[in-house]
């Protein structure tokens, strides 16, 4: 009985320094972007937002990403399928409009146009063949047409398909534009 005294005694009168916070200036930054986008994990799949960023043929679709804010919304449970147009593809729109749309200012236009290239599911470029449209994620629907046996989502080709941890990301070579309201 005297021992637990005692060593309860001690426990309580030890001096423990506890931090509130590892890093404050992690938390306290405004600079530092937070959501689940920006959480770490080296053991799941990764996401369609990850393969973006580890593509060197989506730089342009990353930035474009990230400029809208919409990292969060693309590593959400899904599934989601993202048509995701290369360097090229973005290269190919009239010059200027791509460094227009980055501007702070036109961010509700390009994430409308991001969001034009997302929609729910996780289908294979052969189960597209089965549909005439497809629901968009900004509320639009993107036509869907079979030519020579290989299904063309508004117009573009798809030219690789890479499965996702939330879904699946179609290769395009065109940028999808939603029609104008």
């Amino acid at each position: 009985m005297l021992l637990c005294v005692v060593t309860f005694t001690a426990c309580k009168n030890e001096n423990k320094e506890v931090p509130t916070s590892t890093k404050p200036e992690e938390v306290t930054s405004p600079e530092k972007k937070s959501g689940q986008a920006f959480i770490k994990d080296d053991e799941g799949k990764p996401t369609v937002l990850h393969i973006a960023i580890g593509s060197k043929d989506h730089t342009t679709l990353v930035a474009a990403v990230q400029a809208a804010e919409l990292e969060n919304a693309l590593v959400n449970a899904g599934p989601l399928m993202v048509f995701a147009p290369t360097n090229e593809a973005f290269d190919a729109l009239p010059e200027g409009t791509v460094e227009n749309l980055l501007k702070p200012e036109n961010k509700d236009a390009l994430a409308n146009i991001l969001k034009y290239h997302v929609t729910p599911g996780n289908y294979s470029k052969d189960f597209l063949k089965k549909f005439k449209k497809l629901g968009q994620a900004n509320n639009g629907y993107v036509k869907v047409e079979v030519v020579d046996g290989e299904p063309l989502i508004g117009g573009a080709k798809i030219i690789a398909s890479v499965p996702a941890g939330n879904g699946i990301v179609h290769v395009i070579d065109k940028v999808l534009l939603p029609p104008a309201e």
